[in-house]
């Protein structure tokens, strides 16, 4: 397999993986659950993956590629997420996911560029990127999301409760994404760059 299609395996598995998980966290956002006296839905564990998936794009195959991997799912994940949830929901999860992950690759690139971090290998500095984009990412994601989908809603506790859900959402996604993504985000990288290199040659 030459480096080129490899490259279009690599985004089409991408596309499926995004796709998944918005229709999965699309139906569990429907369910709120509470957490240590705390409210927010169980969608809330499942969709900061695509934040890592994002990320990890742009690293291997560049932003370019990262962005048509956003653009490509972005019809069949609102079919999916019509088809799990509701019209509105599925409206503002494709708007929440288009804006959250396209400002996700500009951020993610912009930090990369400003602190030298290129190609494969890990600078010192390498956690910043991530950091910083996922936050911004999050931020959009998250808030924009609840609003569209919740505000003046039919269903009553998600009604009144959408901003408290939303803030709590928020700051959980970063910590379940800065704990316990960032490792498993070195690990999949050092094992892709092997993976590509193999293949590649």
């Amino acid at each position: 397999m030459n480096f080129m299609e490899l490259k279009k395996t690599f985004i089409a598995y991408l596309v499926i993986l995004h796709c998944l998980i918005i229709a999965i966290s699309n139906y569990l956002v429907q369910f709120p659950v509470v957490v240590f006296g705390l409210d927010y839905t169980i969608g809330t564990f499942t969709f900061p993956i695509i934040v890592l998936a994002t990320d990890l794009t742009v690293r291997l195959s560049g932003s370019s590629n990262a962005r048509k991997v956003i653009a490509i799912a972005f019809i069949p994940a609102f079919i999916i997420s019509f088809y799990f949830a509701d019209f509105r929901i599925a409206i503002a999860s494709v708007a929440a996911y288009s804006l959250g992950q396209l400002l996700d690759v500009y951020v993610f690139s912009k930090v990369r560029e400003k602190i030298g971090d290129k190609g494969l290998s890990l600078s010192p500095k390498w956690y910043l990127a991530p950091i910083v984009s996922t936050f911004f990412a999050q931020l959009i994601d998250t808030y924009l999301f609840y609003g569209i989908a919740f505000n003046n809603s039919s269903d009553e506790f998600m009604r009144d409760n959408w901003i408290t859900i939303a803030n709590n959402d928020f700051v959980l996604k970063l910590i379940i994404c800065y704990l316990a993504f960032l490792p498993i985000y070195v690990l999949i990288l050092n094992r892709s760059f092997i993976y590509i290199k193999n293949k590649a040659f």
